[in-house]
């Protein structure tokens, strides 16, 4: 099994920026996307970055130019930057990764954090 591990939330001013890691660990034998969704309270669930194996990135519209997804592959890591932070950005962030425990296609699975909180507030 793949855990990930959160951490980097907190409460920052609107306008500020904070960084959040996501690390996994456990046995694997391919991480493919890895990523963040996030919840707001009364809301869904939305994606807010992925990233690839390959490191292809993909945004919401709602942080394009704001937050940057990376990953590091060697340390099964992946980062959020989150700058020019907005009210409407608090939420609590969720990492996800896709793995393969195996080269048999019906061993891939998702994981999930268990979440962590981005509060921006003056």
């Amino acid at each position: 099994q793949v855990q990930l591990v959160e951490s980097g939330g907190g409460l920052v001013q609107p306008g500020g920026s904070l960084r959040l890691s996501c690390a996994a660990s456990g046995k694997f034998f391919i991480l493919f996307n890895m990523g963040w969704y996030r919840q707001a309270p009364g809301k869904q669930r939305e994606l807010v970055a992925t990233i690839t194996s390959d490191k292809t990135t993909n945004y919401a519209d709602s942080v394009k130019g704001r937050f940057t997804i990376s990953r590091d592959n060697a340390k099964n890591t992946v980062y959020l930057e989150m700058n020019s932070l907005k009210p409407e950005d608090t939420a609590v962030y969720y990492c996800y990764s896709f793995q393969a425990v195996s080269a048999a296609p019906s061993d891939r699975y998702t994981t999930w954090g268990q979440g962590t909180q981005v509060t921006v507030s003056s």
